[in-house]
């Protein structure tokens, strides 16, 4: 296979991957309530997870000023807490909005630009070397599942229909084929030094402002407190161990 068909073949299957969360469609609606606040905590600890031990970290390997991802990292932060502000102004006066929570909106918007990202760094593994590409893919694949399984959980708690979270959540994960393809059109390393840390800051905002709150709130008894909090801790974790095999 030539490296535009192991850089097509990886952005679809990247596509499908945020169908995972599909396989709660099989739980009847009883047990899908009690699995949907464990899901946003999932998505808590992944973002977390993924700005704190994956995003960061390369983007101050790359930095040249030492400060400078920090700084765009908080304006990745400031930029999602505005952008909160503007849908919460709207959020009563437009029916696009009905019965959707604004946090829905940011993790889509969030989740794109990081998928898209996420192509740009494979497709330039493959360019590189196939069989780096193969393996990047796969770190970055066991990041999408955790990740996209809480984002599922987060939009049906945010007032989305099954289909529609699946339908907007495989748009999303379609970015990253584009970002692939656009790494393949430039043929060489593409320049995301300044990207990369404001999408963190984008996870964190969403993580720590919105969905950490939201499993904070009395939804229930204490063992489903406990569910939730391992479910972040599962996520986090997770992507701790996932840097730790990459880079250990």
């Amino acid at each position: 296979m030539s490296e535009l068909e192991w850089i097509v073949l990886g952005g679809v299957a990247m596509t499908a991957i945020a169908l995972v969360g599909s396989v709660t469609l099989v739980f009847d609606s009883r047990t899908l309530e009690r699995l949907l606040l464990p899901l946003v905590g999932l998505a808590a600890g992944s973002l977390l997870g993924g700005a704190l031990f994956h995003m960061l970290p390369e983007a101050v390997d790359r930095a040249t000023d030492p400060l400078r991802p920090w700084l765009w990292a908080a304006l990745g932060f400031t930029a999602f807490y505005a952008l909160e502000q503007l849908l919460h102004g709207h959020h009563r006066h437009s029916a696009a909005f009905a019965g959707r929570q604004p946090v829905t909106y940011l993790i889509l918007i969030a989740d794109g630009l990081h998928n898209f990202l996420g192509g740009l760094a494979v497709a330039s593994a493959f360019l590189t070397d196939i069989r780096l590409g193969v393996t990047t893919w796969l770190v970055a694949a066991a990041h999408e599942v955790p990740q996209e399984l809480g984002d599922f959980g987060v939009l049906v708690h945010g007032g989305w229909s099954h289909k529609k979270a699946l339908l907007v959540n495989a748009l999303s994960g379609a970015t990253f084929l584009v970002g692939g393809l656009i790494a393949y059109a430039a043929s060489r390393s593409m320049a995301i030094d300044f990207v990369l840390p404001f999408a963190a800051g984008n996870f964190l905002y969403i993580a720590a402002a919105d969905l950490v709150p939201e499993t904070n709130r009395p939804h229930g008894p204490g063992a489903a407190s406990a569910a939730t909090m391992g479910a972040f801790l599962f996520g986090a974790g997770l992507l701790y161990l996932l840097a730790v095999a990459v880079h250990g």
